[in-house]
């Protein structure tokens, strides 16, 4: 008791740079204050629903940074050969995911009409340009080296989306530890055909059913396989919400950005991040 008394009084004669003087409270330990002065309107007169749109929006920011949080120590875990402490990790980036399904349906509580009373104020932002979430595609595998030169201008932005980009992916950390454990991995190479390519593919789905045929020799690796089926199929679902609310509010006008709006966001439905654990379910069977 002692040393938490002494602890508590240091803390308080030494706060911290960024902490107010006294003693550690709720609102100072979150910076309560702080996070309500970041909602500033971009229209004049302020409009009744614009704080809505700004703060679910920077829920979904903070969620992001969570997600990357996880997924990095998911990366260090999968290194050190800890498949199922990774999996525990991977279980909480699907429980956000599944919140941030719901979170877009509170954007339908204002009207389409309430919601242009301030969205051209919005010009030339977009949801694009969101970088935690160009992270986050980067890090399950989904790079596309087009979107870098759209973070050019905001330096900090590009350097650790280049980093994402750079590094392994999820799946490529994954079937490192499953060519450690001794599965035979084929990958494409470049100069491959056609024929080649999917002769490799197949050998890799047949390595991988491996995992299926028998779960309680592989249970570790069979639940985290599972997990990251479950981060997928929720980006897909996340994607399908979205556009149903970005059409529901606007239809097909254009985006904020400049980009097609729905038009362009119908483009990403048939993306997948571990396509291979999709394609095994074909080949399983009793």
């Amino acid at each position: 008791m002692a040393s938490n008394a002494t602890s508590d009084k240091s803390r308080e004669a030494h706060p911290s740079e960024n902490q107010a003087p006294g003693p550690l409270t709720y609102n100072t330990y979150l910076k309560v204050d702080e996070l309500k002065s970041l909602q500033i309107c971009q229209s004049d007169p302020p409009h009744h629903d614009e704080p809505l749109f700004i703060i679910i929006h920077q829920a979904y920011e903070l969620w992001f940074k969570l997600i990357l949080h996880e997924i990095d120590a998911v990366f260090a875990l999968l290194k050190a050969g800890k498949a199922r402490r990774a999996t525990f990790f991977l279980r909480r980036v699907v429980a956000v995911f599944k919140l941030l399904v719901q979170q877009i349906h509170i954007l339908e509580t204002m009207s389409p009409k309430d919601f242009l009373g301030f969205r051209y104020n919005l010009n030339p932002a977009s949801g694009f340009q969101s970088s935690q979430f160009r992270e986050i595609e980067f890090a399950v595998g989904l790079k596309d080296e087009r979107l870098l030169e759209h973070f050019r201008i905001d330096a900090s932005a590009y350097d650790k989306l280049l980093a994402r980009f750079q590094s392994p992916s999820l799946q490529e950390a994954f079937y490192a530890l499953l060519r450690a454990d001794g599965f035979k991995l084929e990958e494409a190479q470049a100069g491959m055909s056609e024929e080649e390519t999917q002769i490799a593919q197949d050998k890799r789905i047949k390595e991988l059913l491996k995992i299926y045929d028998d779960p309680e020799r592989y249970a570790d690796l069979h639940d985290l396989a599972e997990t990251l089926f479950d981060i997928d199929e929720l980006i897909f679902l996340w994607r399908t919400h979205h556009i149903t609310v970005v059409e529901r509010m606007i239809g097909f006008k254009r985006g904020t950005g400049g980009s097609d709006g729905v038009a362009y966001l119908r483009t990403t439905m048939n993306k997948r991040c571990f396509p291979d654990l999709w394609r095994l379910r074909t080949f399983l069977e009793l």
